[in-house]
């Protein structure tokens, strides 16, 4: 077997069981589970419908590269709602249809790393951060090397604060924005520091945006990192890859559907390695995906239904917890008054809410472990739920 899978660490839902082994919640209040960043919003009727119709392309093989229909659909897309110069995304050159985020942003670094170089490989990542970009970087053979996000910051990247001798060792950086778990978001000025950085080390730039359309200022969504490779003139979003998945945006987490779309260079070297992998979206899928990529009305209404939820979640929740409103997408990264693997545990045995240990999302670097003393909170399930959740949580912060 690959020794380096001895160096990846349990998955934070494995963690999570192990802490809760032996803990029985009271028989009288039903599970809620705020642990799991699911979506539970109804599936938009018109993509079940289109899928429907395609049940009888299954009898024959899918395209690495997917439909044109599905790449113009994409590329279309994020034309319209990154701001894009008209044809600047060609479908067939800057996008490659994937089986959803976490498979495409696990899989660009076995693509990206190259071990060929003098120096031994390193991979930036949020700190904290996705497990995938961590597991992705040690079974590449490389080095993970992480920038703390903290409150006091506002939960961004310092890419100031990495050493010169760490970027002239860096081949790939994941960013993620709307960022999990804190919701912040990048600014202008953060992505065009990271892509300057990027030409002027000969990096890769992984982009993971899979929360980008759940965001409550209309006037505002998230920037992506495209957008900002064009507000630079930078042709070709060079050293840029965005990743995206229909999951969040239309609560489709089970269809496995997303893309990369950025530089042509490295998309026409990812889809050689894909062609190995054998990745390939299945023809139903791809039908039900141009459907949900072309429609933003149950987008619109998505965020509306997170909308309600945080407001009602943190007129409860604020009043005794250090917690507030995120930039983006759909968690609360509230401070626990405890410990926060014994918030979780014994808010599970008395309440019956499940929630994440925020440093079962971190790892201790810089001499801090970021996501400690936090926990994360997934206001995925229906309003009466969510509602139900917090006044629970309540109480037992309370009772403290």
């Amino acid at each position: 077997m690959n020794a380096r899978l001895d160096r990846l660490q349990p998955y934070p839902f494995q963690k999570l069981a192990a802490l809760l082994a032996g803990a029985t919640p009271p028989a009288d209040r039903s599970p809620i589970r705020l642990s799991v960043g699911e979506p539970q919003h109804a599936v938009p009727p018109a993509v079940l419908e289109a899928m429907a119709a395609s049940l009888a392309a299954l009898s024959h093989y899918p395209l690495t590269r997917a439909s044109s229909a599905l790449r113009e659909s994409v590329a279309a897309w994020a034309t319209r709602r990154f701001h894009l110069e008209a044809g600047a995304l060609d479908p067939e050159r800057h996008v490659l249809p994937v089986a959803g985020t976490r498979e495409a942003l696990f899989s660009i670094a076995q693509a990206v790393v190259d071990h060929a170089r003098d120096a031994a490989p390193v991979v930036i990542m949020p700190n904290p951060f996705y497990q995938i970009y961590e597991g992705a970087a040690l079974l590449a053979g490389a080095e993970p090397y992480f920038i703390n996000t903290v409150a006091d910051d506002g939960y961004r990247m310092d890419f100031g604060a990495v050493p010169d001798e760490i970027w002239e060792r860096t081949q790939l950086v994941y960013v993620c924005s709307p960022g999990n778990p804190s919701g912040a978001v990048l600014s202008a000025e953060d992505y065009a520091e990271l892509i300057a950085l990027a030409h002027r080390w000969d990096f890769v730039i992984a982009s993971d945006e899979c929360y980008s359309e759940i965001y409550f200022d209309d006037a505002a969504p998230p920037l992506g990192v495209l957008q900002v490779c064009q507000q630079m003139g930078i042709a070709g979003f060079r050293h840029c890859l965005a990743f995206h998945s229909l999951s969040k945006r239309s609560n489709l987490p089970g269809l496995r559907s997303g893309f990369v779309a950025g530089d042509a260079g490295i998309l026409d070297r990812y889809f050689h390695y894909r062609t190995y992998q054998g990745c390939a979206l299945p023809p139903p899928t791809q039908a039900a995906s141009v459907v949900a990529w072309d429609d933003e009305t149950h987008v619109a209404a998505n965020r509306t239904l997170y909308r309600e939820k945080f407001d009602a979640v943190l007129d409860l929740l604020a009043p005794v917890l250090d917690v507030a409103r995120p930039a983006a997408g759909f968690y609360l990264w509230p401070r626990t008054p405890v410990d926060d693997e014994a918030f979780t545990r014994e808010l599970y045995r008395r309440e019956n809410v499940l929630v994440l240990p925020g440093g079962y999302l971190s790892r201790s670097a810089h001499g801090v472990n970021p996501g400690r003393g936090r926990v994360r909170l997934a206001l995925v399930a229906p309003l009466t739920e969510c509602i139900e959740a917090a006044q629970r949580v309540r109480n037992y912060v309370e009772s403290l």
